[in-house]
């Protein structure tokens, strides 16, 4: 990739296949919008030409909505290293398929698609295990805005397409749709493997829009009691609103509210998903012995394991990044009605706009949860 830190130039993606492909793009010489990864703390606007496929396993496909990722924001502020300057952002998006390359079976040109926030080839090691955030792949894992072009676009191509695209039932809308290729993957996967029950009292630490969605789909698991911890007084406001059965409690009472509520002496189950300086010890201190931590959160500095002020409590520590394999079942429960993120989006901007849609986001500015950010 042609990069200049100080003047970034249009960059193409590859060239066209000479032939195999399906489907055909318009004018294909025709630049797009993009908003493009400069240098550490500056994000800009900058014009590219569409992206060719280049592999018979891509997908060009037309953005027609995406979102603004805290992620996003960590490659904005240096905590990426791996990003690469002068990609396209973006990995929160669903669109058109627009073209095919020659060895796509699951999805055809006109299909409305979520795209997963991972790139996998669904044949290593990790992909066959199910972790396919590891995928052994050169693409393999979070590539998609971070190391090749991302979806904060026009239009973005996806290798490794038949993994990485779902089709998106017809009773589903975009907007419902939106988040399941990356928050709301992430909130599945967190609760599926946090091993809740019944039984167990959980505490989700975070109310942001992952948080959110990582407790709507501990609700699916019908755990006794759930609490989650926030500090946003307009965020426990909104958990208060939709979700009035969740007990919310701010993070300097946490630990005691925790106490009183569980009956082992602490939470059998623990999602940290804030990952500030303090939330991660609050995560283990709030724990009952035996209990499973799942750290869902992405840390901007490292963190202290402190072993000899854990050790008698036996804890399980569950860490991410996301496996996002599970796009189609969380298409079919949105389908069915049992998830809706649709209350997260509480702003809308066009993708000409969205250095003010990454301003108010940034600063959490006009109760902002989510944006959405109309494609074309």
């Amino acid at each position: 990739m042609k990069t200049d830190n100080k003047n970034i130039e249009p960059v193409a993606t590859g060239n066209a296949a000479e032939d195999g492909t399906k489907g055909n793009i318009a004018e294909r010489n025709k630049e797009m919008l993009t908003f493009t990864y400069v240098e550490k703390g500056q994000f800009a606007l900058v014009r590219k030409p569409i992206p060719h496929i280049i592999n018979p396993k891509d997908a060009i496909v037309r953005v027609t909505l995406g979102s603004i990722c805290t992620s996003d924001l960590h490659i904005k502020h240096g905590s990426v290293p791996r990003a690469v300057p002068g990609i396209t952002v973006g990995h929160e998006m669903v669109g058109v398929v627009e073209q095919v390359g020659s060895e796509i079976a699951n999805v055809k040109p006109g299909d409305r698609v979520t795209v997963n926030v991972e790139t996998y080839c669904g044949e290593c090691f990790f992909c066959k295990h199910g972790y396919v955030n590891n995928c052994e792949d050169p693409d393999g894992g979070w590539a998609l805005g971070c190391r090749i072009d991302g979806g904060q676009a026009e239009y973005v191509r996806v290798p490794h397409a038949d993994m990485g695209l779902n089709r998106i039932p017809d009773n589903v809308t975009d907007e419902q749709a939106l988040f399941v290729g990356d928050i709301l993957a992430t909130g599945y996967w967190a609760a599926r493997i946090s091993e809740i029950t019944e039984e167990d009292t959980v505490l989700i630490i975070g109310a942001g829009p992952t948080g959110i969605c990582t407790l709507l789909c501990v609700m699916l698991k019908n755990p006794r009691k759930i609490i989650i911890c926030e500090k946003s007084e307009e965020r426990m406001a909104f958990v208060r609103k939709h979700y009035p059965e969740v007990m919310v409690v701010k993070p300097e009472e946490c630990k005691d509210f925790v106490m009183n509520q569980a009956e082992h002496g602490g939470a059998d189950v623990v999602l940290e998903v804030a990952g500030t300086d303090d939330t991660f010890r609050m995560a283990w201190e709030c724990a009952r012995p035996n209990a499973i931590v799942t750290v869902v959160a992405l840390y901007d500095k490292p963190q202290v394991l402190p072993l000899p002020d854990m050790y008698g409590k036996n804890l399980v520590f569950k860490t991410g990044g996301v496996d996002g394999c599970d796009c189609e079942e969380i298409l079919r429960l949105i389908a069915d009605g049992k998830i809706d993120t649709t209350p997260l989006i509480t702003h809308r901007f066009a993708l000409n706009e969205i250095e003010e849609a990454y301003r108010i986001f940034e600063n959490r500015l006009d109760g902002v949860i989510k944006v959405a950010v109309k494609g074309n």
